[in-house]
């Protein structure tokens, strides 16, 4: 058993290097197309909701198209694949999302992770959202005091 896996992750270190996503980030998947004769690059951009591990490790993108959930599984070493770029890092608290299905418009939005926290899905960082409840807070009390 430990031959075989030491072959597979031999195959695996020979391919090209994929960035570090994880479940909860948003990714672009360029993906190469055969139609007919000719081949092209199509992308498609969505939420990673699940990540599988091991020889047949995996990962399953969502988006919205047209009103109309779309998921579709990605094997890591597939030939098809020829790009993968993360656009948004997400803040989540499970490894597999798919409570995301029953999901649509804001309730469908996750957090995302920046370099200096987290920040709300309506692009505001707590820090900014902390700091108004205060403000408000001290307006109320002024008011309040001077009646």
């Amino acid at each position: 058993m430990k031959r075989i896996k030491d072959y597979l992750e031999s195959k695996r270190s020979g391919l090209r290097k994929l960035p570090d996503f994880r479940s909860g980030d948003t990714i672009r998947v360029v993906v190469k197309v055969k139609e007919g004769g000719k081949e092209r690059l199509q992308e498609y951009e969505g939420l990673v909701i699940t990540k599988r591990r091991g020889p047949q490790a995996s990962f399953t993108v969502r988006k919205i198209s047209f009103g109309i959930g779309v998921e579709r599984i990605f094997p890591l070493d597939a030939p098809s694949i020829h790009s993968i770029e993360v656009v948004k890092q997400g803040s989540v608290r499970r490894s597999k999302l798919y409570y995301m299905r029953e999901r649509s418009g804001k309730k469908a939005r996750v957090k995302e992770k920046t370099d200096y926290g987290i920040t709300s899905p309506d692009g505001k960082s707590e820090e900014e959202v902390e700091e108004k409840s205060e403000e408000t807070q001290s307006t109320t009390s002024h008011a309040q005091a001077s009646t």
